[in-house]
């Protein structure tokens, strides 16, 4: 439906059917679950750090930017030697959700200035909301055009400005957060502001106004791998709204994607903070000279580290550092490989608890 008009917010009809209510009271339970989870780890940084590079690599996947977890963790410690691979695109990614992540957690908003900076470090320039008119949306294997989305500047900047006092001021709908989660999303991605990087940007808004909801205790729900799961839904849906008017499915669609995304991730939590409490066990007792909680953060922020991490960890010298994980690798608690001369150090229980998800029953 190549003319439809975006609406403003908030929209006319009701959106919490007897099927959507159903879903919502499920998707309410596994978040307020998982926030639960959450407050069990001792060190945020932990799960920010490792979870969100699992939602760039499946948000970057969905639009065909494919790193493997080998890449991508190898990016994270080599910058300069991985400059031209899609890993290092998929680590932009992380970036921009950790910017927004600190955005909203210094003023409890999700703004314009907050979505564009994301969008910035997402696709490392500054050109802001579309001023060129000629974007369209096209169906990748056919070429035909599915959408096009608002082409003047000013109405980009209207709607814009619309969806940021709707996503702010909850005086103006009293509807449900996870129904209006679904809304902001499907307006963010039918408004497309932007010249590149609008499913990625949009995804991250979803997280993140949860967060500024107050129904996260971190940013750590990430929807990407059930979009992956379930792609052609997703884009159908997104332009059978538009078609119709009709928001059901498409919400339905997103309060499942909540709760499979939150019931996963409580299981990935619990599955770290189990390996993550073996190792401080097993250290204290085996290596106590060597044990602190700053050399056990390091091993769990990230699946792989190197020597000059863990020397910042734990302020020490190299030699130290070294040594440090050279005992560890002999203890069987690193496997130790190389990427060129450079020696790097695998955290391998961690690697696998973020690489073999564990799958829900009504995947």
């Amino acid at each position: 439906m190549a003319d439809y008009r975006v609406p403003a917010l908030p929209l006319d009809g009701d959106f919490e059917s007897k099927a959507i209510l159903k879903r919502l009271v499920s998707a309410h339970r596994y978040l307020a679950e998982l926030k639960g989870v959450v407050a069990t780890i001792p060190n945020e940084s932990i799960l920010i750090s490792t979870l969100s590079l699992q939602e760039a690599k499946d948000s970057s996947e969905i639009e065909n930017i494919i790193a493997t977890h080998d890449e991508l963790f190898k990016a994270a410690l080599f910058e300069d030697v991985l400059k031209d691979s899609a890993a290092k695109e998929v680590g932009q990614y992380a970036s921009a959700l950790r910017e927004g992540y600190r955005r909203v957690s210094q003023t409890g908003l999700l703004t314009n200035n907050h979505i564009i900076a994301i969008q910035n470090e997402l696709e490392q320039n500054s050109a802001g909301f579309r001023k060129l008119p000629g974007t369209t949306l096209k169906n990748e294997t056919t070429g035909e055009v599915i959408y096009t989305p608002p082409q003047g500047f000013e109405t980009i900047q209207s709607l814009m400005e619309n969806l940021e006092q709707y996503i702010n001021n909850n005086d103006l709908c009293q509807l449900d957060p996870l129904t209006k989660m679904a809304i902001i999303h499907h307006q963010f991605e039918s408004i497309h502001p932007f010249y590149d990087g609008n499913g990625r940007t949009g995804r991250i808004i979803c997280i993140l106004y949860l967060y500024a909801q107050k129904l996260l205790q971190l940013p750590v729900l990430y929807l990407s791998r059930y979009i992956i799961q379930n792609k052609d839904a997703y884009y159908r849906l997104l332009q059978d709204t538009r078609d119709t008017g009709d928001y059901e499915a498409w919400i339905i669609y997103m309060l499942l994607g909540i709760e499979n995304t939150s019931r996963q991730t409580i299981q990935i939590i619990k599955n770290i903070r189990e390996i993550m409490a073996d190792y401080k066990l097993r250290i204290r007792r085996d290596l106590p000279k060597i044990y602190s909680q700053d050399l056990l953060n390091n091993l769990f922020r990230h699946p792989y580290t190197k020597i000059e991490f863990l020397q910042k960890d734990i302020r020490k010298s190299r030699l130290t550092a070294t040594k440090y994980l050279e005992i560890l690798t002999n203890e069987g608690f690193l496997e130790k490989q190389k990427f060129g001369r450079y020696n790097f150090y695998i955290n391998m229980p961690l690697l696998n608890a973020l690489t073999n998800l564990p799958r829900m029953d009504n995947e």
